[in-house]
């Protein structure tokens, strides 16, 4: 009877998911009145003229030029019929191939008539099936726990916004106290809201904040003492404030969420072995806590290596098809992403000493 129960609830989940991301992504497809900017959407597309480009270095391309037909969908010319010219690559790199049935985010333009180009793709119905899926699944896996995780989330959202406003507002100025607290804010909210007010969450605050503040300060010492050679600041290409700053200040949030997850299930776990052997010293539960951390540290460096590296992949391979050298690519584009990488796993370790010392000294065998 109970085994009935539990499939047929977990069918209705599955159902109940499925069709909260389909009436999610059909009201954002039809949301077009709630913006401003001019929507366009493609009804035929005519394929137009082709060209073979070559460059220096042989790197081949194809031109083609396309004619757009359709109508806009919102705003004072709602209805309206236009032909819009468009021209793509096949490499696709600064432009788009349009297909029957995309909308559009048209600029419109009076004289000498009424006319348009294109400025980008409507993507917002896509995303809101990602964002749907999401929360779906985290009610269906954690429940009504889910709630605190897309709470924290909201918040921190909130919050970040604020921190970039305050940053625009001061032209860059103090960007490292400005993210340094919102980093100490992230945290307390984060954990509050997903661990609740305990002495696990104390201890996990407290070896969270010691390691990401201990990190920074031997990535500023050590930058001090090396006079930041190797260090290429030119990859940040549309900084318009000091890029050390805005660097130093990127790799503390980047930080912080790894050594977060990370304290959070070493402390966790010390927390509940302790509960269960109380009788263990202070010393068993600190060597069980290096433990853990071995076994959760070398994926953990590994994932924010690959997330570090492969945001400059695009670029590194545009530097090597146009000639430029693997060291030279490689410090223009990829040498941030490794300083950044080397940054976080030294957090990730210190993480593992710290998490494990303060759940030694504070927990006792009744904190669950």
């Amino acid at each position: 009877m109970n085994s009935k129960l539990t499939s047929k609830m977990t069918w209705l989940q599955v159902i109940g998911v499925v069709l909260f991301c389909f009436l999610t992504t059909v009201v954002f497809m039809h949301n077009d009145a709630l913006y401003t900017q001019p929507i366009f959407q493609v009804s035929r597309v005519q394929a137009g003229k082709k060209s073979k480009m070559t460059d220096e270095f042989q790197n081949v391309d194809h031109y083609h030029q396309q004619t757009l037909y359709g109508e806009i969908t919102n705003g004072r010319y709602a209805g309206k019929h236009l032909a819009i010219n468009n021209a793509y690559s096949d490499s696709h790199a600064m432009d788009h191939h349009y297909l029957k049935g995309q909308k559009l985010f048209i600029t419109l333009h009076t004289k000498p008539h009424l006319h348009a180009t294109v400025k980008d793709l409507k993507r917002d119905a896509p995303i809101a099936f990602l964002f749907a899926l999401a929360i779906s699944l985290l009610f269906v896996i954690l429940k009504w726990k889910g709630v605190t995780v897309i709470a924290s989330i909201l918040v921190n959202t909130m919050l970040f916004w604020i921190a970039i406003m305050i940053d625009h507002n001061n032209d860059g100025a103090a960007v490292i106290m400005i993210f340094s607290v919102l980093a100490v804010i992230f945290c307390f909210v984060t954990l509050l809201l997903v661990m609740g007010w305990s002495k696990k969450m104390l201890v996990t605050l407290s070896a969270v904040l010691a390691a990401t503040a201990l990190t920074i300060l031997i990535t500023l010492t050590v930058f001090a003492l090396t006079h930041e050679k190797g260090i290429y600041y030119e990859s940040m290409q549309y900084v318009t404030q000091l890029p050390k700053p805005l660097f130093i200040a990127e790799v503390l949030i980047g930080v912080l969420g790894a050594v977060m997850d990370e304290a959070t299930d070493i402390v966790a776990s010390l927390a509940t072995l302790k509960a269960e052997r109380p009788e263990l010293s202070k010393m068993q539960v600190f060597t069980s806590g290096r433990q853990i951390g071995k076994s959760i540290m070398g994926p953990l460096i590994n994932v924010l290596f690959f997330i570090f590296m492969a945001e400059t992949l695009p670029m590194t391979l545009l530097y090597l098809k146009n000639g430029n050298s693997w060291q030279y690519s490689f410090s223009m584009n990829m040498s941030l992403g490794m300083t950044s990488s080397l940054i976080s796993g030294i957090g990730i370790v210190l993480t593992v000493i710290l998490s494990s010392l303060f759940a030694g000294l504070w927990i006792k065998g009744d904190e669950r």
